[in-house]
């Protein structure tokens, strides 16, 4: 067995199984977790990773497992890319925190002007950075009841927005996210997604019917002159890389238009190339009012941001937005050197090419397999849905089964869907092709098994 001395670009790109997985260092480790950890704090595959970089994660105990995760679309760039570590490294070495409410710091300056100028839309905008995902949703419906002066929030089935009081009202699936986590914030409502592969109708009618329904409900039920924001995901991500119908995103955004309410787009997990797009709305030209991101923008470290039209952004008191941590200077370097990582290496048309890798190869499989009802998604954003064989009925069991599988191959996959029944593939976008075709062709073979 090598013997790895830092991770990043330069370690092998090898599947290699050298003990069970998990094996017994990292089953140590794990007990020693159960016994300080609650148990609320899930793992999806307990290996404790030594080293990461390009297509592979390394245990302790010397397994290389091929990543079809990211660490759930966060490491986009690869673990440990060089233009991240060199600029954090240096970063860490001049100082680690003043606090930009307190006195400013350059780097997060340019963060927000390379966000201004690269999310969708020529007009005017105003950025400012937080920690995750989550805040920087709950920041965004924060700036959108400010300026139009309204409470109420619509959301979609089969959304997710995070884990905070009003992101878990905004969140669709009860467990494991809001279960007894009650009472919920108020002024939030729930309407229809265009959900293509379960929509009663066909797929060639979800687009508009789900649009009119939606419509329909914001009107008689809330009242749009009520609507303070509509937010939502391109492309449903813990919901199960629901792509909505073509079209559905346009009627949407144009009734936000027509009746002055915010669209807020919730890039978080679709953000920074992961689409094959820089961010998942150009698919069908929609320029939202608020983009919200995180995950991919820093290779790791925690950031988000918040970027949307000044007019609005700008109607917000001073000390009204903001928060201790957010947009700390490394995470600021390390969104930097992401950046121009996605720019040198045109990361955006290798998330395409991942997905003209996958996409066939899943497609055959589906041809192949009846349990696998639906295969979708774009770029480096892709699932397959399972079924109970000759329905489409939900087959959750299948889904854990295969997954848990993978993970006995040195595959890392992810499982995610309303009703658990998804396999989602989210390779790192410098993922060489041989390991994105070792990992289908164990996929491949597992689903046949099932």
């Amino acid at each position: 067995m090598s013997t790895v001395t830092q991770g990043g670009p330069s370690l092998p790109q090898e599947r290699r199984v050298v003990t069970e997985i998990p094996g017994p260092k990292s089953r140590e480790m794990f007990a020693r977790k159960q016994a300080a950890v609650p148990q609320g704090i899930g793992t999806t595959l307990p290996v404790f990773v030594t080293h990461a970089g390009g297509g592979v994660v390394v245990d302790a105990d010397g397994n290389s497992l091929i990543d079809f995760g990211s660490g759930i679309a966060v490491t986009s760039v690869g673990n440990a890319a060089p233009r991240v570590v060199e600029r954090v490294q240096k970063q860490v070495a001049d100082f680690t925190h003043t606090c930009f409410m307190v006195t400013p710091y350059e780097s997060y300056v340019q963060v927000c002007e390379k966000l201004n100028e690269l999310t969708p839309g020529d007009h005017e905008k105003r950025t400012f950075l937080l920690n995750s995902g989550a805040e920087a949703v709950e920041n965004a419906v924060k700036v959108a009841r400010h300026a139009t002066g309204r409470q109420a929030v619509v959301v979609f089935d089969h959304g997710y927005h995070g884990r905070t009081l009003l992101t878990m009202s905004l969140t669709a699936k009860n467990m494991p996210y809001k279960h007894r986590f009650g009472p919920f914030a108020p002024e939030v409502y729930r309407v229809p997604l265009a959900y293509p592969f379960r929509w009663l109708t066909g797929p060639e009618n979800c687009a508009e019917e789900a649009a009119a329904q939606a419509i329909d409900q914001i009107t008689k039920q809330v009242g749009a002159e009520n609507v303070a924001a509509v937010v939502i995901e391109p492309i449903a991500g813990e919901g199960g890389f629901i792509e909505p119908a073509r079209g559905f995103l346009p009627k949407i955004a144009e009734f936000c238009r027509e009746n002055g309410i915010v669209f807020i787009a919730d890039e978080v997990q679709t953000g920074f190339s992961r689409t094959g797009d820089l961010f998942a709305c150009e698919d069908e030209g929609i320029v939202p009012d608020i983009i919200v991101t995180a995950k991919g923008i820093a290779g790791g470290l925690p950031l988000a941001a918040v970027t949307g039209r000044a007019e609005l952004l700008d109607k917000v008191h001073v000390g009204g937005l903001g928060g201790t941590y957010g947009g700390n200077p490394l995470a600021c370097e390390a969104a930097l050197g992401v950046l121009e990582t996605i720019e040198a290496d045109d990361l955006t048309g290798r998330a395409r090419r991942i997905g003209e890798v996958m996409l066939p190869r899943l497609r055959a499989i589906a041809g192949e397999n009846p349990v696998v009802g639906d295969v979708r998604g774009r770029g480096a954003m892709i699932a397959i849905e399972l079924v109970v064989p000759g329905t489409k009925d939900p087959h959750p069991t299948a889904a854990g089964e295969i997954a848990k599988r993978c993970h006995a191959e040195g595959l890392l996959v992810l499982t995610a869907g309303t009703y658990g029944n998804v396999l989602r593939f989210l390779p790192p976008l410098v993922m060489p092709d041989h390991l994105l075709e070792e990992g289908l062709a164990i996929l491949e073979k597992i689903i046949s098994e099932v």
